[in-house]
């Protein structure tokens, strides 16, 4: 069967019903075999690549007229090139679509629906080609299998296809991820790490779900859900699992019993206070190559107000002698990590540094300081970087 988004809105279907070869593909509209000429007047084959502007199945029109195009520049019959509609060169969109051109054609109030785009886009690249030889046709009537299937998401990223960043999104795709601690700031990390395309997410924590739980997390429980007493993994899968496919809740603390569980992961997020604990999985990680960010805060109060520090400290292949400095590895109120105030915004920072840490190690971001250890002061508003990865 075509894809349910064609299924499901008339101008696709249109498109469809009248044999054009087209494809949906990780947020983008393939439109296959356009004829047209080269520079040397012979017939080619070429595909129109066009972002799709959609949510919930629901095709809204083109956010833009511009359109790419996979193969060479279109010519008339002379083989000058079709001069009109040129725009830019070549993209890498990601997941395999790398397009040689994009062309520009804008009616004056815009196209109204898919249908009228790529219509439009065909008669100009094609007409050369079809006054030549009439028997040429765009309308192969041929079928392509949905590939969506296959995504670790339950609907396309169209935010990243809309953005023309699916290629560098994709340097995440291969990882498998595991958080440790799915409290406050760990359930933000979770939220964060849930929208990109990584192959697996893994939760750790033994712990429940319990009210105070639910001022430091993502959402909105209801009293309803508050009373069920589930994991905290199970309780925050059911909720990201209806985004991100590959979630796999561990409702347990990690021991030495199971700590092999975490030896094929590619990154790891520690979002925990316990100190034995922790000494445990730094030995592991480092032992076994393993790249990680570990995260704290500590609030205190100072007279009327709250005050206090957050600390990113990830470690690297390149770079882990700093991290036995920066991270108590004591138990006891000594350590400042381990004060029980937590509050939500604070969490959602801390969990936002961690992640965006995480994607500058992955290539996602530019890096130009290559800090392993941050430091965000509250009452100064103070962001301090340091151990640089010489």
């Amino acid at each position: 069967m075509p894809h349910k988004l064609i299924n499901l809105n008339p101008d696709l279907k249109q498109l469809f019903d009248e044999g054009y070869e087209i494809e949906i593909k990780n947020g983008y509209l393939l439109v296959h075999q356009i004829p047209y000429l080269d520079n040397q007047i012979n017939i080619k084959r070429g595909t129109l690549v066009s972002t799709l502007n959609y949510s919930a199945n629901d095709l809204k029109p083109p956010e833009t007229h511009v359109i790419d195009f996979i193969g060479e520049f279109p010519c008339n019959k002379d083989g000058t090139r079709i001069n009109g509609i040129e725009h830019v060169g070549g993209k890498d969109l990601g997941y395999g679509i790398k397009t040689n051109y994009g062309f520009s054609n804008k009616p004056k109030l815009g196209y109204r629906n898919y249908y009228e785009k790529i219509i439009q886009y065909i008669k100009i690249i094609s007409a050369p080609a079809k006054s030549i030889d009439r028997s040429v046709s765009e309308k192969t009537h041929r079928f392509i299998e949905d590939i969506d299937q296959d995504s670790v998401f339950n609907y396309p990223d169209t935010c990243s296809s809309i953005a023309e960043i699916n290629a560098i999104t994709m340097k995440l795709s291969n990882q498998k991820i595991a958080i440790i601690g799915l409290g406050g700031t760990g359930s933000y990390i979770l939220d964060l790490v849930s929208k990109t395309p990584v192959k697996e997410i893994h939760l750790f924590d033994g712990d429940i779900f319990l009210q105070h739980n639910a001022f430091r997390t993502p959402g909105a429980p209801s009293i309803e859900q508050l009373k069920e007493g589930m994991k905290k993994t199970d309780y925050l899968k059911n909720i990201y699992s209806k985004m991100h496919r590959k979630l796999i809740s561990h409702s347990e603390y990690i021991t030495e019993s199971n700590i092999l569980e975490l030896k094929d992961m590619n990154f790891i997020f520690v979002s925990i206070d316990k100190s034995e604990i922790k000494n445990m999985l730094i030995d592991f990680f480092e032992s076994n190559n393993i790249q990680f960010i570990d995260v704290g805060m500590g609030i205190r109060k100072d007279n009327e107000s709250l005050t206090g520090i957050l600390r990113i400290t990830s470690s690297t292949i390149n770079c882990r002698d700093h991290f036995r400095k920066r991270v108590s590895r004591a138990n006891g109120n000594e350590n400042l990590y381990q004060r029980n105030i937590q509050i939500a915004d604070l969490n959602c920072l801390n969990a936002a540094l961690a992640v965006i840490k995480w994607k500058k190690i992955s290539g996602f971001y530019l890096d130009f300081k290559k800090e392993n250890n941050t430091l965000f002061e509250i009452d100064s508003n103070l962001l301090i970087n340091e151990d640089i990865d010489s």
